[in-house]
């Protein structure tokens, strides 16, 4: 079998490369040519043969093109993750685009710490009540979950269990304030108004201090509000006495819903990890001279394996009166090599291009003009 191998010179057509990802882009039609030749050329072409044919070469520059690609927005998505988690997955491909940075992530984590503090946050506050029975003290509210049909328990937010504001007990005969308010009210004809306080020009401290009053005076002289929640077993005090049917009202939360890992998605599909964001292949005519410049180095180690396995096939060539020994081994180990290092220059610069390096240089360069600038002789000005 006569299989054709490297003639010196080929022809491009779309459909020659196997994923045809830039086959209809006309600068990569015209540079795949030209690929194969300097990468034949570099081997040693038209001297030995290259047991290769075109497809071979289109392969490889087509590898390497996307190589470079995945290589560059693996490191713009590592760059910005945070930025496109939570965004939609049919934004626009961020290949040409811009990223904007925002603080979506950080007040996600911010609102859980606001969660706890019952002023944000992504779980749900429900209310209850327990009916509280003359002479009993503790209430087991894992009991009281379990009539609700709740599973998974709950962890109690807020209690409401305090005294009446002491604003509507203005009056409150117990403060012993003696301002004799009333009576002097009364001479106006006002005495039936509540609080007579709306009808006189006083100082807010005095509204304050007789807040504090009838509040101190709660502490103090009656028995004080309060509760102990250990274990969701709830112990109020003071002790529940008769007279009608009274209820304690709270808030809590589901620790189901505590527990949840996930960001409700409302049905929307977004993007959660690097796997989805969305980045095509890049336009192989937008690269500019750097990048393709790496690229064909790149395709020439990737050709230099393909011939080292084809040509791993034979270790030695009868000839007249001798054999060839072909050089498989050192294809593979220089490609190898070639590809590696390619690779670790290639993220390397990226490195030197990061957010942070580029925020970096620019603060040490506005220091040296800074200390330049001292130097610089202040002139006096005079009027």
């Amino acid at each position: 079998m006569n299989i054709p191998i490297w003639p010196g010179s080929s022809s491009f057509f779309p459909g020659d490369t196997p994923f045809g990802f830039y086959d209809n882009d006309y600068q990569f039609q015209q540079d795949a040519d030209k690929f194969a030749k300097f990468a034949s050329q570099r081997l040693g072409y038209p001297l030995v043969e290259i047991e290769l044919q075109d497809i071979n070469f289109y392969t490889a520059l087509e590898e390497a093109v996307t190589t470079y690609g995945n290589e560059l927005y693996a490191y713009q998505v590592a760059e910005n993750l945070l930025s496109f988690q939570g965004a939609s997955t049919t934004i626009n491909p961020g290949n040409n685009e811009l990223v904007q940075e925002n603080l979506a992530a950080v007040v996600r984590l911010s609102s859980q710490y606001g969660e706890e503090a019952g002023v944000g946050g992504s779980i749900t506050y429900h209310t209850g009540s327990i009916t509280l029975i003359p002479g009993v003290q503790n209430y087991d509210l894992k009991s009281w979950a379990i009539s609700q049909s709740i599973s998974g328990g709950i962890e109690m937010k807020r209690l409401f269990y305090e005294a009446p504001p002491a604003i509507t007990r203005y009056f409150d005969p117990y403060a012993g304030t003696g301002t004799g308010m009333m009576q002097m009210m009364d001479s106006f004809g006002w005495g039936s108004y509540s609080p007579a306080i709306n009808f006189m020009l006083m100082p807010i401290s005095y509204d304050m201090q007789k807040i504090q009053a009838i509040e101190l005076n709660d502490q103090i002289r009656k028995s004080q509000y309060t509760f102990e929640l250990v274990n969701n077993v709830l112990r109020i005090f003071p002790i529940p006495t008769g007279g009608g049917i009274h209820e304690l009202h709270f808030e809590y939360i589901l620790l189901t819903d505590r527990n949840q890992p996930y960001v409700d998605r409302n049905g929307q599909s977004i993007i959660t990890n690097a796997s989805n964001v969305p980045y095509e292949n890049p336009t192989y005519n937008a690269i500019n001279s750097i990048g393709r410049q790496w690229i064909f180095e790149y395709g020439l180690g990737i050709v230099k394996e393909i011939l080292g396995y084809v040509r791993g096939k034979y270790s030695t060539i009868p000839i007249p009166g001798s054999e060839v020994t072909l050089n498989q081994g050192d294809l593979i180990t220089a490609a190898t090599n070639e590809k590696t290092a390619l690779i670790e220059r290639l993220r390397a610069y990226f490195d030197t291009t990061s957010r942070k390096t580029l925020l970096a240089n620019k603060a040490e360069e506005a220091q040296s003009q800074m200390s330049i600038l001292t130097d610089v002789p202040m002139t006096i000005f005079i009027g």
